[in-house]
């Protein structure tokens, strides 16, 4: 893999723009240059495009779309800024977060109404740190289904996909403009394809052992929950390329994965008052703070596992989704109907576990934070008949990369775009910040889709000339 020399290359074919990858951002930019009538091919490196989309909820956060017009929120680019940013303690920038929100009504409604992308708005409950409910998302709540509307919607534009396709090699002439890739066919062989403009949206470095070792050693002993085939490419071609990189340890991490099962057990019921508790029955951490930054958290406990209590009540915030259902029928949700039932079903010491309970119903009464700094409300006291599922912590999708501009152009290091290059989703920067803590829920696919659809409409400029 390596970036080199366009000198004296004769491609096998050409396309104006080129896409690597075909998850969400691969796609949504492929439409969106489409959308301007430039010829596009998106080159997928799996048989069957997947990415870090199919294994999310597929649930994208949005401010001031018909939808959420339609039930009566009131949502603003500027308050879904003001949320993400403060979700980083204020390390992202002001100018991209507001750029992202901006952008992302407009690009929900235009999916729904020039591409027949099917949403619906998630109602009933706010994910930490947001303060509207904007979560935007098929109606199973999977990133599978996000993920399938979306080829159907590059099909049904005629767009040319080309999957089994591993991009090996960048071609870039003397002023840093790539003018095509080398990509390698299941059966080994290799083709060239040209291009006038070239969007990374090849995801980011989760799959790479090494890099993720390197740039953020916490999570590197948690279990990989993301796609494997995200190798942290467009870092090391950018890297060539002299572009810039920046919060290389961000991350999108997940405290509450069903163990052994893999399956992402939703924050929903944390937020109607759901707890997490090691091995030996205590708590550890506010888990309001959020799910990702709980993937190191439980990742630390013994074992490197935690229980995730709820109850019945909690239990219908997770029914709406596929995954939840799905670890439901595996088996993996314990129910009790006393704490002593709760304690025999887990393996987890019933002194400690009445304990903590017993703590939390007293900090309710009180209206007192807790011993870890989370407020109960009175109805959010967990009571029989309760549920329990054993997790462990994961790394999900890595948020740092290459630095792009608001046209999702790749910046040099001295600020300057190269000239044909865009990025976007987990190729690029996102906005969470500089670890894992500014991981607002939906981030990753907010980058993907927000900036995907930009780096398309700027590939297609440059491909007319522009």
């Amino acid at each position: 893999m390596a970036v080199l020399s366009a000198d004296g290359v004769d491609f096998d074919f050409e396309m104006p723009v080129v896409v690597v990858g075909a998850g969400a951002c691969g796609l949504v930019a492929a439409l969106a240059a489409h959308d301007t009538g430039q010829e596009v091919m998106i080159l997928e490196r799996d048989d069957n495009p997947q990415g870090s989309t199919s294994l999310s909820a597929g649930l994208i956060p949005a401010a001031g779309t018909r939808l959420q017009r339609e039930a009566g929120i009131d949502d603003d680019p500027d308050l879904f800024a003001a949320d993400i940013v403060a979700k980083t303690h204020g390390r992202t920038p002001q100018d991209m977060a507001l750029l992202a929100a901006r952008t992302s009504g407009p690009m929900i409604d235009w999916l729904m109404d020039n591409h027949g992308v099917g949403f619906r708005l998630v109602t009933g409950f706010l994910y930490p740190g947001h303060s509207r409910m904007r979560m935007h998302g098929p109606d199973s709540r999977t990133g599978a289904d996000l993920e399938q509307a979306l080829l159907s919607a590059v099909s049904r534009a005629g767009i040319d996909l080309l999957t089994g396709a591993s991009v090996e090699d960048l071609f870039v002439d003397g002023t840093g403009r790539a003018t095509g890739v080398r990509f390698r066919r299941p059966d080994g062989a290799m083709e060239t394809l040209g291009c006038k403009a070239l969007v990374l949206a090849c995801c980011g470095f989760a799959g790479d052992a090494d890099m993720v070792r390197r740039h953020i050693p916490e999570i590197a002993d948690a279990e990989c929950c993301g796609h494997l085939s995200n190798t942290g490419d467009a870092v090391k071609w950018g890297a060539e390329l002299g572009a810039q990189l920046a919060d290389m340890g961000a991350y999108q991490g997940h405290g509450s994965v069903a163990h052994p099962h893999g399956l992402p057990l939703t924050w929903a019921v944390v937020t109607q008052g759901g707890i997490l508790v090691n091995t030996d029955g205590r708590r550890f951490s506010n888990e309001m703070r959020g799910y990702s930054e709980h993937g190191a958290e439980v990742a630390a406990q013994p074992g490197h596992v935690a229980w995730d209590i709820f109850d019945a009540r909690c239990e219908e915030a997770a029914l709406d989704f596929h995954d939840y259902r799905e670890i439901r029928k595996l088996g993996a949700v314990k129910s009790a109907d006393t704490v002593g039932d709760l304690a025999a079903a887990t393996g987890l010491p019933l002194d400690a576990l009445q304990a903590e309970l017993d703590g939390i119903a007293a900090a309710a009464a009180s209206g007192r934070p807790d011993r870890l700094g989370r407020s109960f409300a009175p109805d959010q006291v967990l009571a029989p008949p309760f549920r329990a599922v054993k997790v462990n912590g994961a790394l999900f999708h890595t948020q740092g990369g290459l630095v792009i501009d608001h046209d999702a152009r790749v910046l040099r290091t001295d600020g300057t775009p190269l000239p044909n290059l865009m990025a976007g989703g987990g190729a690029a920067r996102g906005l969470s910040g500089d670890s894992n803590y500014g991981y607002l829920s939906g981030n990753g696919l907010l980058s993907a889709t927000a900036f995907g659809r930009l780096a398309g409409i700027t590939a297609a400029r440059i491909a007319a000339g522009g």
